[in-house]
């Protein structure tokens, strides 16, 4: 199962406990109904802070390189998508059978509500992330940064100008060949012809 499915499916499920508990308990404390509200959501946003943070924290330490890190953005932003769109769904369906739960239509509960819920997994998530590799970055030692060569080496096999550069290489010897250390002989010319030549 992918990251992103595992998230979106945990924070559906939490989300779909939450309201059915604020259902449950504005029914039974309706001046209170604000207070329960907000404490429910605080809670909801500490556990996707919670796992943020824990996401940051182990990708900083599996990729001391940030350029190699995984994108979490994504993967929160995916699983912010599928919590809002699944607890709704789930939601609408239980306010068939359970009149006390507080849920729009249809139409509201996949579009509002789905992305208040994404907004509400996304954002404490990717700033807790942000938080967690930054903590784990002050604390590591500086990042050797590699030579071109080094770079060279490892991309050799998939470098596709390569093997134009090796091409270009033994052209050039080719074209221009060392000059050759052994003596060449030259004909010699006799003095006598070239005092003819000079006299005509």
């Amino acid at each position: 199962m992918s990251k992103w499915l595992l998230r979106g499916l945990v924070f559906a499920g939490l989300m779909i406990v939450v309201r059915l508990v604020q259902g449950t308990l504005i029914n039974q404390f309706e001046t209170q109904a604000l207070l329960i509200s907000v404490v429910l959501l605080a809670i909801f946003g500490v556990l996707a802070v919670l796992w943020g943070l824990l996401d940051g924290r182990s990708d900083a330490r599996a990729n001391p390189d940030p350029d190699r890190r995984n994108d979490l953005a994504m993967t929160w932003l995916l699983a912010g998508l599928v919590a809002g769109l699944l607890s709704g769904l789930v939601c609408w369906v239980i306010s068939l059978v359970y009149p006390a739960l507080y849920v729009g239509g249809l139409i509201n509960e996949l579009t509002t509500f789905a992305a208040f819920t994404a907004l509400l997994v996304f954002l404490p998530a990717i700033t807790a992330a942000a938080v967690g590799r930054w903590l784990v970055d002050r604390k590591a030692p500086p990042l050797e940064r590699r030579r071109e060569s080094d770079w060279d080496e490892e991309r050799a096999d998939t470098d596709v100008f390569a093997a134009v550069r090796d091409d270009e290489h033994t052209a050039g010897a080719q074209e221009y060949p060392e000059q050759q250390s052994s003596s060449v002989a030259l004909a010699e010319r006799d003095p006598a012809d070239e005092q003819q030549r000079r006299d005509q």
